[in-house]
């Protein structure tokens, strides 16, 4: 079995029940997504599947075969950041850095579907990615200016 990682063709080769967070960490070195709470709440574990944000926590690697799985990892690169780590940067979102990963890739999934949210649109996506360091409001200015309303 097959599925689609950062852009690259893997093979499954773990018991398909296995959480998807595990098999990306452990089988195939992508230490960027985080661990949390292991039941899908604090959204640290957040990636791609389809474009769209899932919780790697919770759903087994069976559900991602044939799909297209984006990590942290797969967004961009140091000399190519994706526009919201741009953002990110910008307004000095990160603070330890821990649920930062979860949290870019639910502002990726919110802008894909919708790239122009309203402030409300933004919490609503973002509202179940804790951040213990409260970085709430930056996260929000960084959306807010990709979102074309944001102060610089």
């Amino acid at each position: 079995m097959i599925t689609t990682v950062n852009g690259q063709d893997v093979s499954i080769n773990v018991d398909l029940d296995t959480p998807l967070l595990w098999f990306l960490r452990e089988e195939l070195k992508l230490t960027g997504t985080k661990f949390g709470c292991g039941i899908a709440r604090c959204g640290v574990c957040t990636i791609l599947v389809d474009d769209l944000a899932v919780r790697s926590c919770s759903i087994p690697v069976r559900d991602a075969i044939g799909k297209r799985v984006t990590t942290i990892e797969g967004l961009g690169s140091e000399s190519n950041l994706h526009p919201v780590q741009e953002a990110w940067i910008k307004h000095r979102v990160p603070q330890c850095g821990y649920c930062q990963s979860g949290q870019i890739c639910s502002a990726v999934a919110l802008l894909k579907a919708k790239p122009q949210p309203s402030t409300n649109e933004i919490h609503q996506a973002m509202a179940g990615n804790l951040c213990r360091c409260g970085t709430y409001p930056r996260i929000q200015n960084a959306l807010e200016d990709l979102a074309g309303r944001g102060k610089t």
